[in-house]
Order: structure tokens, then C-alpha cells, then sequence
């Protein structure tokens, strides 16, 4: 059970914190159950949902730490965009990287459509409304979980992700200059 105060992930709503937990009073809805009462991180309203509901997916979100991990990790991944002539196809195939609710598959899903979307810009196409849709979802709620995790605003989220990248790499290239240097 979650407990006041925690952020967790709430199905395709991304980071919700809960701001309490308490019956509801209905003449509709057994009273002796908790609810949970969630605050969407980019959203202004809430949701009260079972504790005991185990239709939506929730998990509480990732450590500052596993988010730092996850971002330096970043520089050794390779980017592959996914073409598909058939949009049913496509969406399927992003799909199945956002129901794991996992930032490592959220982050795959992200630079293979960066990569996509840069590939349609070298020939001077058109980045197709289905990746459009699964690039903002995608991002929403990546960067809605890795803002709460590092403590940093959500819009501030690119520009740390790009400079720890950047950083990252430039680690990696300096090794393998003084591993060269070493062998030779």
C-alpha cells in the first residue's frame, strides 16, 4: 500500500502523488473501502481509485539514482526507427514499448522516434501523426517521471538529459583515447 506523500506511476497518466487515502461516502460505493486520492503531476484534478484496484497499473516511480543510471546510459544505446507502411502495425509496435510502464523502454521508444524523425527530415518527409502521438506520450511520461525522481522541473528535463549525455560520452571517448594511448 502507498502511503501519503508518495509518487507513483498511474497507468497512462504518468506521475500522480498521493495526497490521500480515504473512504469515499456514497450511497453508490461500499464505504468501508480506501481510495487512493491522486494528483496528476501535469494535470489539475484528481483521481480516486481502490486501493485494492488492480485494473491500472501503478508502481511507485524510480530513485534518483536508477534515473541518473538510466540517463548515463543513454550514450551507449543505439537509436533504430521503426517504419511501417501499415499504421495499425506502427502503433502496435509503440505500443508495446509504453504498456511495460518501464523508463528503459520509454527511452528506447524515444530515441527510435528522434531517429526516425531526423531520418524524414534528411529526405525532407513528413513525421507521421501516429509517431507524433507515441513521441509526446512518451516523452510525457518519461519526463514526468525522471522531473520527480531527479527533483528538477519537468521542462528543465531535455536540456539535463542532453548535458549528462553529452557528458557521458565525452567520458567514453576519453578512455578509449588513453586506452590506444596504453596499447601502443
Amino acid at each position: 500500500m502507498y502511503q501519503v506523500g508518495d509518487w507513483i506511476t498511474y497507468g497512462n497518466r504518468g506521475v500522480c502523488h498521493v495526497a490521500e487515502i480515504k473512504t469515499i461516502d456514497s450511497p453508490w460505493i461500499d464505504n468501508s473501502e480506501l481510495y487512493y486520492v491522486l494528483e496528476p503531476l501535469s494535470q489539475n484534478y484528481t483521481i480516486s481509485t481502490p486501493v485494492s484496484n488492480t485494473k491500472v497499473f501503478t508502481r511507485p516511480i524510480i530513485s534518483k539514482r536508477e534515473a541518473e543510471q538510466l540517463v548515463d546510459g543513454i550514450a551507449s544505446l543505439e537509436a533504430r526507427a521503426y517504419h511501417s507502411e501499415r499504421v495499425h502495425e506502427l502503433a502496435e509496435h509503440y505500443k508495446t514499448f509504453v504498456v511495460t510502464h518501464d523508463c528503459g523502454d520509454l527511452i528506447e521508444l524515444t530515441m527510435s522516434l528522434y531517429a526516425k524523425k531526423q531520418q524524414i527530415g534528411e529526405v525532407k518527409g513528413r513525421f507521421g501523426a501516429v509517431d507524433q502521438k507515441f513521441m509526446k506520450q512518451a516523452e510525457d511520461l518519461l519526463f514526468g517521471e525522471l522531473s520527480v525522481a531527479l527533483g528538477i522541473p519537468r521542462e528543465a528535463v531535455p536540456e539535463y538529459v542532453a548535458s549528462r549525455v553529452e557528458r557521458q560520452r565525452r567520458r567514453e571517448e576519453q578512455r578509449s583515447i588513453s586506452m590506444s594511448e596504453a596499447g601502443h
